[in-house]
């Protein structure tokens, strides 16, 4: 397997496929590289190179129980570029995976990357604090924890066969191999790296983050994302942004690179080559 290790010890297992302009895909919680199945076989078929990694204690990388947080995770991506020797590199971020990106570009830089797209991202704040009124109260992410631990995989089955992919609205029709999939990338990593990933996505503060980027940034988000609802999340990161762009969809689900790939590559695809 194509590995990296960190300097904590950790592997890092990442794709690296095709030749040309890089683009790299950052998953959501609590998934793995496989997520961007659709996204990476697109993009390959255009002619750019792909790659994508499992964060640290997801999918096939080490199942470490310590530093799962974002600092950590932009560490981790940090040093699959460098390992790669990326440059012009177009960075592309979902949920989680959305912050891990936008952390990167602020703690790292921007001399490899020239553009960025997050979906669905879980910047500028999720929670609800005195400072950010619209998040989500903290004890949805205390339930979260709770449920896990008490019963990860049926947790998991729930997640995916509900909210994430709003298979729970009236009229949604349901892939049960989807769900399934979803199902089997969250029950190949840690249940310490996504009980602890919690927090990470949860009460992380982007804001400074977003404010010191500078590289075109497409933020796409749905108004109909049930996991990170979109009033506190899309609209607020565009606006932090020096050079943003708000894509709005309606009806989509959180989980949208997925059930809507058709539509989200092509816009990635527009963006991209603009």
């Amino acid at each position: 397997m194509n590995t990296v290790t960190t300097k904590d010890g950790v592997e890092i297992f990442y794709k690296d496929w095709g030749r040309g302009q890089p683009v790299v895909f950052s998953h959501g919680w609590p998934l793995s590289s496989d997520d961007w199945d659709a996204q990476m076989l697109f993009f390959l078929g255009k002619g750019y190179r792909v790659i994508a990694h499992d964060r640290r204690g997801h999918g096939r990388s080490t199942q470490t129980g310590d530093h799962h947080d974002m600092d950590h995770y932009a560490d981790d991506l940090a040093a699959v570029t460098a390992h790669l020797d990326l440059h012009d590199a177009i960075h592309v971020g979902h949920s989680t995976g959305g912050g891990e990106v936008v952390r990167y570009l602020a703690r790292h830089g921007e001399s490899r990357v020239v553009k960025a797209a997050i979906i669905s991202a879980v910047p500028p704040l999720m929670v609800r604090t005195a400072a950010n009124p619209g998040g989500l109260p903290k004890a949805v992410f205390d339930d979260f924890q709770a449920q896990l631990a008490a019963n990860r995989s049926e947790f998991y089955r729930a997640v995916a066969s509900g909210p994430f992919y709003n298979y729970n609205r009236p009229g949604t029709e349901r892939s049960e191999a989807i769900i399934q999939n979803w199902w089997r990338q969250g029950m190949m990593g840690g249940a310490k790296a996504h009980y602890d990933g919690i927090v990470a996505f949860s009460q992380t503060d982007f804001t400074s983050d977003l404010k010191k980027i500078n590289v075109p940034v497409l933020v796409m988000h749905s108004e109909d994302d049930q996991i990170v609802p979109y009033a506190d999340a899309g609209p607020l990161s565009a606006r932090l942004l020096k050079n943003g762009t708000l894509k709005t969809y309606k009806g989509f689900p959180h989980g949208m690179p997925t059930t809507q790939a058709d539509m989200i590559n092509a816009d990635l695809l527009t963006f991209i080559e603009s």
